[in-house]
């Protein structure tokens, strides 16, 4: 291009590490190698923070907190009080889910970045070759560069789509006018949180799942969340095949097919949340010698693609799609990158949380995958909430803690369904990470009343069969002989 200008360039490149996408992956990397003194170049042509702050957990999380307090007004009468059933007004809720976003997005923006030392190029890269991209005009030579350029929502192909409205989480938080009905195409978490939320604020709510509920996680668990979602109100139609679609005056025809038959659904509204896809069209990648798929750009365990100077971070590398593995995905690619530190990533102790209500959390392990690994050399451990006085307390019984280890008591996975299942969930991170012992965790002690004596119970109850056997009757009378 005879109109591409290089920035200033230094004797080998004009920077160490160039960073394509500013959301959490990208974000993180250039703000701690630009702090450790890295010369650091950010491009990013949409909106810095990306999924995360702007279309994905940021405003997901601030919608569900809304209608978990809507359900706490209405559930008042199990406490005494009088059961509140007057609506939210959706437009107010829209914008305090929005001034959320706008409260973090100064922890994301290009002023912030550019205090911290990186450059920051607002427009969409291009490689050039295997060192090399354009962007704005510019050309940029650097000595590492990672890609970050996230995911997207994928739209399936179903009959009828293209002619009527519907939104994917990138459009769904931009809406300030209550559902009368929404009808939701996907039962994974986005689908299961945003009918819960969608529900309790008082649309009524139908989910169209192709495969069970959270196909991925406790079958036992995934239970408790879907006999709630139903006590919420919420239709669910798990199994459901040959979705269409058709406009029907101001309203949405929505049909398909399940084990009961054919059925037709009368909707207002429509989302989309059938999974996602990686960004990486437009990037020139065969220019640079990168290889992807179907899942993303292919990566080493220490995230090299298959040209050894690129890296690739977050939901472009082809796993879990989550926030927090960015974040880990960042540390991997600084150690790699910068220090040379041959650092690899393990997802053995990868936790993730659907944050319904109850939350499901999971980390390791299940116990399909425990018993697949190790057959009868697990033992799982389970324990209610009913039994936890914390629990009694707050209303908040439903759920249970099941605790996958050896026999020899390593840890191996824990799922729990319940009240803050997601912050109960590390301490048994940190066991599967470091291979503990269940003693560890029935050893602890646990403040009372908390929700987390459930993890010292349940971890505890691996003792049990020893602890209260008949050998240990007898040793107990044998040694009341010797005074």
């Amino acid at each position: 291009m005879g109109n591409t200008k290089p920035i200033a360039r230094g004797n080998a490149s004009d920077t160490d590490l160039c960073v394509i996408g500013a959301g959490s992956a990208g974000l993180s990397i250039a703000a701690g190698a630009a702090q450790m003194g890295a010369r650091t170049v950010l491009v990013e042509a949409n909106r810095m923070g990306g999924d995360c702050l702007n279309t994905g957990c940021v405003p997901s999380k601030s919608l569900l907190a809304v209608a978990k307090l809507a359900h706490s007004l209405h559930d008042a009468a199990r406490f005494g009080g009088p059961a509140v059933s007057a609506g939210f007004d959706f437009s107010e809720v829209h914008d305090y889910v929005h001034s959320v976003i706008g409260a973090i997005a100064p922890h994301d923006s290009e002023e912030r970045f550019t205090r911290l030392g990186c450059t920051v190029i607002r427009a969409r890269a291009r490689f050039v070759d295997g060192r090399t991209i354009e962007a704005g005009g510019r050309r940029l030579c650097a000595r590492r560069i990672v890609i970050a350029t996230g995911s997207r929502p994928n739209v399936p192909s179903i009959p009828g789509l293209d002619q009527v409205p519907y939104f994917t989480n990138e459009t769904l938080f931009e809406n300030a006018v209550l559902p009368q009905h929404l009808v939701i195409v996907g039962g994974g978490p986005i689908g299961v949180e945003m009918a819960q939320a969608h529900r309790r604020l008082g649309a009524e709510v139908t989910v169209l799942s192709r495969s069970a509920l959270l196909p991925r996680d406790d079958p036992d668990a995934v239970a408790v969340l879907r006999q709630a979602l139903i006590e919420d109100g919420v239709r669910l139609h798990e199994a459901a095949v040959d979705p269409c679609v058709r406009s029907n005056g101001a309203r949405i025809s929505v049909t398909f097919a399940d084990q009961n038959g054919e059925h037709e659904i009368d909707a207002s509204h429509l989302l989309i949340a059938t999974g996602r896809l990686p960004n990486v069209e437009d990037l020139n990648l065969e220019a640079a010698g990168v290889g992807y798929g179907p899942k993303g750009i292919e990566v080493d365990a220490r995230l090299r693609t298959s040209n050894r100077r690129i890296y690739a971070a977050g939901d472009v590398a082809g796993s879990y799609q989550f926030t927090h593995l960015a974040g880990y995905h960042a540390g991997i690619i600084l150690r790699n990158a910068l220090f040379r530190f041959p650092a690899k990533v393990d997802l053995r102790a990868f936790p993730r949380v659907t944050y319904a209500d109850p939350e499901l959390a999971q980390v390791g392990m299940t116990e399909a995958q425990a018993r697949e690994n190790h057959g009868h050399h697990v033992r799982v451990l389970r324990e209610p909430f009913t039994e936890i006085d914390r629990a009694r307390t707050d209303g908040a019984e439903r759920g249970f803690a099941k605790i996958m280890v050896t026999k020899r008591g390593r840890v191996l996975g824990a799922t729990i369904v319940g009240r803050q299942a997601g912050e109960l969930l590390l301490p048994w991170t940190l066991a599967v990470s470091g291979h503990f012992k269940i003693g560890a965790l029935a050893n602890a002690i646990a403040p009372y009343p908390s929700f987390s004596e459930i993890t010292k119970r349940v971890a505890g109850s691996f003792y049990t069969p020893t602890l209260f056997s008949d050998r240990t009757r007898w040793l107990v009378r044998l040694l009341g002989w010797f005074g």
